[in-house]
């Protein structure tokens, strides 16, 4: 079923087999190419989204440049870097789309914890970009709490992971923080109610995604998992969540 609005795939991953991956815990994914995302998501009304860095593609940029070029400009990416990394190097990755910077903090392969509030206040302040972390909510106590707050803006992957930190996620939408529904079948809560939940504190904040190929998740992405949005939110609620949230975000601009 095609949704009713244009979908802006807030959180996908390419894996092409042409770049460099990093071996994480032991693991490492199957090609998921351009051309295979393109093929899964034939029907879905994905018309735009955000390529997200995984743990296994450490700081290579070939792959994520390559793959924008190809998916064209309602396509952006999110990207891992090193501390290190030159103010010439960041506006050069900004021309080539990639407008936000990745915390892995749940399986690490990016700028550690501690680096998180210097490099996402340079990234913002030089190019724009906001920040996004992989993080269990459960972790998120009052002083990380603050730190993440007070970051110029940022998103959080996976609904936070679990059921048991949604209060500390619901705290951060309140101030302004924004949150993936993506990865259904890796989470340990209940998305609809999560949904609900995070809506009905900000119509604003979330944002959808496939998260193709869904690495590691005990169950990949379904086509279904798109309706169990459609059956919580209303349709005002479905046309933001769907689109405008996440074109906003990565592209500075909701529907023409």
């Amino acid at each position: 079923m095609n949704s009713p609005t244009p979908v802006f795939d807030a959180h996908l991953h390419i894996i092409d087999p042409k770049h460099p991956l990093v071996e994480n815990n032991g693991y490492l994914p199957d090609p998921f190419t351009v051309e295979d995302y393109l093929m899964r998501i034939s029907g879905l009304g994905i018309a735009g989204g955000a390529v997200v860095a995984g743990s296994f593609q450490g700081f290579d940029q070939c792959y994520l440049v390559d793959a924008l070029s190809t998916l064209g400009p309602d396509f952006v990416g999110v990207t891992q870097l090193p501390t290190d990394t030159c103010d010439e190097r960041i506006l050069e990755l900004d021309r080539d789309g990639i407008k936000a910077l990745r915390f892995n903090v749940a399986r690490g392969g990016s700028a550690v914890l501690d680096d998180m509030e210097h490099m996402a206040r340079r990234v913002h302040d030089l190019a724009g970009w906001h920040s996004e972390l992989y993080i269990d909510s459960r972790s998120i106590d009052d002083d990380l709490g603050e730190r993440i707050a007070g970051l110029p803006s940022v998103s959080i992957d996976h609904f936070g992971m679990h059921r048991d930190g949604l209060p500390a996620l619901l705290r951060l939408v309140e101030r302004g923080v924004k949150v993936k529904a993506t990865g259904f079948g890796r989470v340990e809560l209940d998305p609809a109610t999560t949904m609900r939940a995070i809506v009905d504190v900000d119509p604003s904040a979330l944002m959808v995604g496939t998260d193709l190929p869904s690495t590691r998740a005990p169950r990949p992405f379904e086509n279904a998992d798109f309706d169990i949005i459609r059956d919580t939110l209303s349709p005002d609620e479905l046309t933001a969540v769907f689109w405008d949230n996440a074109a906003k975000f990565y592209l500075g601009r909701a529907r023409d």
